[in-house]
């Protein structure tokens, strides 16, 4: 919805610097839009712009522009333009796990980073999934691992779910965790004041800086640091299960993913190192 609401924002303003009438929007409009912001801006922006501008005019129950084919053109003609890679994230796979588990403090902030950072690797997570689990979506296995109930995601958005399983390691840092934050707060992973652990949800951008911080602790070039995001967990572990031998079918089904393409995507630089 923010992006929705930034790309909406972009294409007003842009409206009236050239004195357009954005709302109701005419096919023309829409097309110079693109063009212009396809000298600025990548095209995958570009193409959600596009979604924006579609989705307002829906929601004010207006005539839709973005459907033409000449909206489509254009479109085209901005990918043919600027053609462009999607930037990858570095993946954060098991090797650099384990390094970024050794440097985090002996504390409550170690503790509550040694768990996200297991459980995100295992759970194959985006940044978005791990900071919405609550306690209850947690079930204690006999084998001493863990079931979790990932309840909503960027291509879930009716919540229907997924279940996943995580380590023994896991399980034990996520043990430590709660016993320090104790049973009365609902997020599973929540901010620290003064040594307390405070009851409300954490940010996704604290999974960012977690993976970028534990790189710099772990002594890694800055060019190297930079590379890692919030989703690194996610393309780490994928490309781990890669390596390890695991088929297209099990990766899809370990983190939840529709499309073949996207997950292909993730797997080059493992393919890569399989034949190397």
């Amino acid at each position: 919805m923010r992006s929705y609401y930034s790309d909406v924002e972009a294409f007003e303003y842009w409206c009236q610097d050239q004195g357009l009438i954005p709302f109701p929007a005419t096919i023309a409009t829409v097309c110079a839009f693109l063009e212009a912001q396809g000298k600025i801006v990548a095209p995958s922006t570009v193409r959600r712009r596009l979604y924006g501008i579609r989705k307002i005019h829906r929601l004010l129950d207006m005539p839709d522009p973005t459907l033409h084919e000449d909206v489509n053109l254009a479109l085209r003609k901005v990918r043919r333009l600027r053609p462009n890679r999607p930037t990858q994230a570095k993946g954060m796979t098991r090797d650099y796990l384990e390094k970024f588990l050794e440097v985090q403090p002996n504390n409550p902030w170690g503790l509550r980073n040694k768990a996200m950072l297991s459980l995100g690797y295992d759970l194959l997570t985006r940044r978005s999934e791990l900071v919405a689990l609550r306690t209850k979506d947690i079930t204690w296995r006999r084998d001493g691992t863990l079931q979790v109930l990932i309840r909503r995601s960027k291509t879930d958005q009716c919540g229907n779910g997924r279940i996943a399983f995580t380590s023994k390691r896991s399980a034990q840092l996520l043990e430590d965790w709660l016993e320090y934050r104790g049973i009365h707060i609902e997020p599973l992973f929540c901010p620290i004041y003064h040594g307390k652990a405070i009851n409300r949800g954490l940010t996704d951008m604290v999974v960012r800086r977690l993976i970028r911080k534990s790189a710099e602790k772990a002594g890694f070039d800055p060019s190297i640091t930079s590379a890692f995001s919030g989703h690194s967990m996610r393309v780490g572990a994928a490309q781990d299960l890669l390596s390890a031998g695991h088929d297209t079918a099990a990766i899809m089904r370990a983190g939840g993913w529709k499309s073949v393409d996207v997950l292909a995507r993730y797997l080059e630089y493992a393919e890569f190192n399989v034949w190397a």
